[in-house]
């Protein structure tokens, strides 16, 4: 079983993100020469594309609470009403 979900949106930012830090890495190793504006195009495509598989995987699964439903509720249960007397005066219960 799964610790938790699977989000497509940010693994496609952090291919996009990481194909960034590799290119400046690159660059900073002197393997090959990078400009300084190709971290925007990059990250602009990184960010529209995560955006689009985030979309299109929301509306194949759902919304994710449909999906926990049957877990116990996160707030305890109010029992105040049990210990409310029924009338003014009346302390039977108690006793």
């Amino acid at each position: 079983m799964l610790r938790h979900e699977f989000h497509p949106g940010k693994l496609v930012l952090g291919l996009f993100l990481l194909i960034t830090a590799i290119a400046y890495a690159g660059d900073a190793g002197g393997v090959w020469d990078t400009p300084w504006f190709v971290a925007f195009p990059l990250l602009l495509a990184g960010l529209l594309l995560g955006g689009a598989a985030a979309a299109v995987s929301y509306g194949v699964r759902g919304r994710p609470t449909a999906r926990t439903a049957d877990r116990a509720p996160s707030r305890p249960v109010d029992t105040t009403a049990d210990r409310i007397p029924d009338r003014p005066g009346d302390d039977s219960k108690d006793a």
